[in-house]
Formats: C-alpha cells, sequence, structure tokens
C-alpha cells in the first residue's frame, strides 16, 4: 500500500513540475493588464483580440499554418517511405541508415540552420515559403519515421503475404493492408510534424525572410522587443491547438480500432 501511495505521488509530482511552467503562465492571457503580473487586476480577451486584427500577429498566424500544413504533407510522405523502405530486409545497413534519419534529432539546431541556409541559398531558395518549408520537413521526418517505424512493427507480415499470395499487386497491398493497418502510426507521425513546424524558431531565424514569419518567430521577436501578454495569448491557442489535434488523433485511432476488431 505505501509502495503504491509512493508511486502516485511520485507520479503527480513529476505531472505538476512538468506542466507548473504552463499553468503559471497560461492565465495571463486573459489578463487585461499590459505586463505579465500576478494578481490578474481584471479578465479580458483583448490579447487574443490583438492577435487577430494586429498584422504582424495575424500574417505570423497564417504562415504558421501554410508551413506547417506544407511540412506536415511533405514529411509524412517522405517518412513513411522511408520507413517501408527500412521495413525491408533486403537493404543492407538498415540500422546505419535509421541513424541517419534521426540525425536532425540531435544536431545542434544553429548547426544544422547554417548547413540549411548555405544549401537553400544556392537553389535560390532562402526567404521563400519552399525553403522554410524543406527546412522544417528535415527536422519533422525523423519523428514520422520513429512513429510509422513502430506502426509497422506491430503489422504480422503473414497478412501482407497472404494478400500477396491472393495475386495482389506490391500497390494494392500496400493502399489495402500495409497502409491501414499503419494509419494510426502516420497519423501520430504527421501531428508530430505539424507541432515540429509550429515550434520551429532557430531554423526560421536562418532560411525566412520577413514575408515568412511564423507565430513563434513573431513570440521570439517580441519577447526581445518587449514581454506583452499577448505571447500569452499565442501559447494558449498553440497549446489548445495541439491539444485538439491530440484528441482528434485519439479519437481517430480509437475509430480505426474498433473497425479492425473481429466481430464475434
Amino acid at each position: 500500500m505505501a509502495l503504491r501511495f509512493s508511486k502516485l505521488a511520485f507520479s503527480v509530482l513529476a505531472i505538476l513540475f512538468l506542466v507548473a511552467p504552463l499553468i503559471a503562465i497560461l492565465p495571463l492571457a486573459f489578463t487585461s493588464s499590459v505586463i505579465l503580473t500576478y494578481p490578474i487586476p481584471s479578465w479580458s480577451m483583448r490579447w487574443f483580440t490583438e492577435l487577430f486584427t494586429a498584422d504582424a500577429w495575424r500574417r505570423a498566424i497564417v504562415n504558421s499554418l501554410i508551413i506547417g500544413t506544407g511540412t506536415t504533407l511533405l514529411a509524412t510522405v517522405l517518412g513513411t517511405a522511408a520507413s517501408l523502405g527500412l521495413r525491408n530486409r533486403l537493404v543492407f545497413f538498415r540500422g546505419t541508415f535509421r541513424t541517419l534519419f534521426l540525425l536532425p534529432m540531435v544536431v545542434p539546431a544553429v548547426v544544422l540552420g547554417v548547413g540549411m541556409q548555405v544549401l537553400l541559398a544556392r537553389f535560390g531558395l532562402t526567404n521563400s515559403y519552399a525553403g522554410v518549408i524543406i527546412a522544417h520537413t528535415v527536422v519533422a521526418v525523423p519523428f514520422v519515421v520513429v512513429s510509422v517505424t513502430g506502426a509497422l512493427a506491430g503489422i504480422d507480415e503473414r497478412v501482407e503475404l497472404a494478400a500477396e499470395s491472393l495475386g495482389a499487386p506490391p500497390a494494392t497491398v500496400f493502399r489495402r493492408v500495409t497502409l491501414p493497418l499503419a494509419l494510426p502510426g502516420v497519423l501520430s507521425g504527421a501531428v508530430l510534424a505539424f507541432a515540429t513546424s509550429l515550434d520551429e524558431v532557430v531554423l526560421t531565424l536562418f532560411v525566412a525572410g520577413p514575408n515568412q514569419r511564423t507565430l513563434a518567430r513573431q513570440m521570439f521577436s517580441s519577447i526581445r522587443e518587449n514581454i506583452s501578454p499577448a505571447i500569452a495569448a499565442a501559447a494558449f491557442l498553440f497549446i489548445a491547438a495541439t491539444i485538439a489535434i491530440g484528441l482528434i488523433v485519439v479519437l481517430s485511432r480509437s475509430v480505426l480500432a474498433k473497425r479492425r476488431a473481429p466481430v464475434h
């Protein structure tokens, strides 16, 4: 009994440690004050109004959605294709290639930003949406690879072999068997890719121009110039959007699991 209580207490303390910064900052999104301070003098939605009326914030939100959507689509396609390739036992040095795909997760963002700036400049893609999407895709693909690889590992290969033995071509096996079974992992990877793009600041500083300023970059610039409660409002939108997308993925995975469940 004492051990169970200790585990529960440790779990609660760990959760509080992780969410304490959010608990501290999120209520300030509803303050009527022009500075981030407690106690809150009165509650107001003025900073959310500023997010959607001020040109700089509105443009940053639109840019984040454009770049995040492009990054999600590109990273999901590339990450899924890479996971399928790494699944093939005939590929030599699979472990080495898997490590190479995960390198952007551990390489310092500044080093990666400098490299991306030099590379994109050679192709004239700096200060463009395409350049920012490519840069964000580089750091988003590893998350898709990890998610999809885990989903593919849970698929019984005998199901695919059975489909092939019945005459289904590889494209049909992938479309009708492999992809539906791996879809929860693909969706999770897409969500992680979108979240990574929304949160990316360093690469955006290196490769984006004034017209590609994202919400994260706008928040970073606002902190340097003036700490405004609008930053807390933007953070609230970040977290609310992430939770909403996460819930959608959980519900989608639940629906897919019910559809695949055998009928007795």
